[in-house]
């Protein structure tokens, strides 16, 4: 099996190169990744458990699913592919933002990200992919907020930094 590459950026987001994902982390080069953001008509939030066996933040709480763009894919393109792949489902997707951010895990990766947020609706149960996903729940933001506050160390470093900074971009 190939190894997936994820796309080098610089700070302005412009591609100058590819690079193992693996490699990626272990290295700490900035590459592009996105964050998709479900809600429900409720404005619920559909969170995801990650997998118990992923090789970072396994079984943390985050946003409904995230990755790394392909080479000459689109980040809504691959939002919309990551959705189908991690959680059975796809939705209508809008980009709100982009930011950059850093975090090292204590296995010596370290996630240095420009990420994209994706935003959409959909109100039907997920069929989860079990290699990517544990579990998930509709959760309402300022129960979020709240629990985050309370609990920090169940949610991913990305997840903590959107809700933290980028707060206003997520709600629909």
């Amino acid at each position: 099996m190939i190894e997936e590459q994820v796309i080098l950026v610089n700070e302005k987001d412009e591609q100058i190169g590819l690079m193992p994902k693996q490699e990626a982390h272990e290295k700490a080069v900035l590459h592009r990744a996105f964050s998709v953001f479900i809600f429900n008509n409720k404005k619920e939030l559909m969170l995801q458990q990650r997998a118990l066996h992923k090789y970072h933040s396994p079984g943390l709480w985050t946003n409904t699913c995230c990755s790394h763009q392909r080479n000459g894919e689109s980040s809504l393109a691959a939002g919309t592919r990551r959705l189908q792949e991690e959680m059975g489902f796809t939705a209508e997707l809008n980009e709100t933002t982009s930011f950059i951010y850093k975090a090292p895990f204590e296995n010596g990766l370290t996630e240095y990200e420009y990420d994209h947020i994706l935003v959409g609706n959909y109100n039907e149960e997920p069929q989860l992919n079990s290699d990517e996903v544990a579990a998930w729940k509709w959760m309402p933001m300022d129960a979020i907020k709240e629990d985050i506050k309370n609990n920090p160390e169940n949610y991913t470093a990305w997840f903590k930094i959107i809700f933290d900074k980028f707060y206003k971009f997520i709600t629909l």
